[in-house]
């Protein structure tokens, strides 16, 4: 589980390629306090440590992974987004985050916005009922606040920290970000149905 709080921007220093997928990530991150096994998101995605060096990390990714994210287009330098896992006890900034990438959106506009920067996007038409205006979406894993929704398309705001501290700073229409829908709309969702179903 994470917050959606970016605390590294690490970049992809070595790819292989079969089925699946091996990533090597440099990272600022204390490797000497980080655990083989740990779980790290990158750019959203929930990654697994499975070996590391003092400067960097190793991860495999699942062909199911590469297909419904941004990683199966990851080259070497890549800069990429990353959150170590929520420890019990620590504060939680953001919103509940699981790193379960649901899918890939668009990037359709970017423009400024006094000091900020408004970036709207285009999500999959079934992830489209679960995005909600003034709720969260995590977006290459950082927790942002809806600002409108209209149909398959919705905007947010971006103050100049987030651009600075994480990849959206860099980020253009055009671009492919990963998209996970907050955990209590997909909860509230399937309740209503239940409901539905059951009346």
């Amino acid at each position: 589980m994470f917050t959606g709080l970016i605390t590294d921007i690490g970049e992809v220093r070595e790819v292989e390629r079969s089925t699946d997928a091996r990533f090597v990530i440099a990272t600022a991150y204390d490797m000497a306090a980080v655990e083989i096994g740990a779980s790290i998101a990158c750019s959203g995605a929930c990654l697994t440590v499975v070996e590391k060096t003092a400067d960097s990390f190793l991860v495999d990714v699942s062909a199911e992974t590469l297909a419904c994210t941004t990683l199966g287009q990851w080259q070497e330098g890549r800069r990429i987004n990353l959150e170590q896992s929520l420890r019990l006890g620590a504060e939680l900034g953001g919103h509940l985050v699981q790193g379960h990438v649901d899918d890939v959106a668009a990037v359709t506009a970017r423009r400024p916005d006094g000091e900020s920067i408004r970036f709207e996007f285009e999500a999959p038409e079934e992830l489209a009922y679960y995005i909600a205006r003034k709720g969260s979406v995590a977006i290459d894993g950082i927790s942002l606040t809806v600002n409108e929704v209209d149909k398959r398309r919705f905007g947010v705001n971006i103050i100049p920290h987030t651009a600075q501290q994480t990849t959206l700073g860099a980020t253009q229409p055009g671009d492919n970000v990963n998209l996970e829908v907050d955990l209590l709309a997909r909860y509230v969702a399937r309740l209503q149905e239940a409901r539905s179903s059951g009346s």
